[in-house]
């Protein structure tokens, strides 16, 4: 048994570096990622509710896909699909879900899409764009590749997410054990500097609930959400101090007895009428 945690190690990490550590993560979690994607299906739902019930003749990219959830719906709405991911592994699990009728794969970067200018009717991308580094760089190229007159619709974590865990966890030691994310105002600026002329961001809290805080940090564990930027490392967690985070997390529990998990989500969509 551990009985200390190993102290953090930070790395300068080169961008590449970077990269290649999320597509580790996620394609670890490819396996256990529906069983503890609720959340995520949940702002794919409302995502969605942005776009037409019929999709027919319309092409969409999903970028990010993951185990293909969103790919999967537009599907049933007629549209014909390319589904997106850095990471193979996720595909492997989209084309599992999704079949091959309609819809196509293709693995790459957010930041560098391998499609034309004006390729597609839609553009979606749910809960990825936040693993970038800079969030203008992929809205540019979602821009790029929307026909003139199409949509970019998107989701991505906000500032404030996971406030109840990072507050849990501050009073047990002093290592980074959350990840941060951007401000609404920094995602509105990501907009600009994008050159998305016209644009509305809607952003939202979204409270999920769990039974210990230890089930929360398997669900995180369970999607991948487990890198920490910059090569930050919390190191290995004892019994000791997931004891503790356990109890300081008692103080946010409900009248339900239920521990909640408080995500900040921010809603975009890019009109190019």
């Amino acid at each position: 048994m551990v009985n200390q945690a190993v102290a953090i190690e930070t790395y300068n990490w080169t961008p590449g570096q970077e990269k290649q550590a999320i597509q580790a993560a996620f394609s670890k979690a490819a396996n256990t990622y529906d069983r503890s994607a609720e959340f995520q299906r949940q702002v794919a739902d409302t995502l969605l509710s942005y776009l037409p019930q019929d999709l027919s003749g319309q092409r969409i990219v999903d970028v990010g896909c993951g185990t293909g959830y969103c790919s999967e719906q537009l599907l049933k709405r007629g549209a014909t699909v390319v589904a997106f991911d850095l990471s193979q592994s996720m595909l492997d699990k989209a084309k599992e879900r999704c079949g091959e009728i309609n819809i196509s794969y293709v693995q790459g970067d957010a930041e560098q899409l391998p499609f034309k200018n004006n390729e597609f009717d839609v553009v979606i991308s749910s809960l990825a764009l936040q693993w970038c580094q800079d969030l203008s760089v992929p809205l540019a190229e979602m821009n790029r590749i929307a026909y003139n007159k199409g949509k970019v619709i998107f989701s991505t974590l906000l500032d404030g997410s996971l406030f109840e865990l990072k507050n849990a966890w501050s009073k047990v030691d002093l290592y980074q054990h959350v990840n941060d994310f951007i401000t609404p105002s920094m995602v509105n600026l990501a907009l600009a500097q994008s050159e998305c002329n016209k644009f509305t961001l809607d952003c939202t809290p979204v409270e999920m609930t769990y039974s210990s805080a230890l089930a929360l940090m398997k669900d995180l564990k369970g999607i991948g959400a487990t890198h920490l930027p910059n090569g930050r490392h919390s190191g290995l967690l004892s019994k000791e101090k997931l004891l503790a985070v356990e109890e300081a997390y008692q103080v946010f529990k409900n009248e339900f007895n239920k521990l909640p998990a408080t995500y900040q989500v921010g809603f975009g969509v890019i009109s190019n009428d």
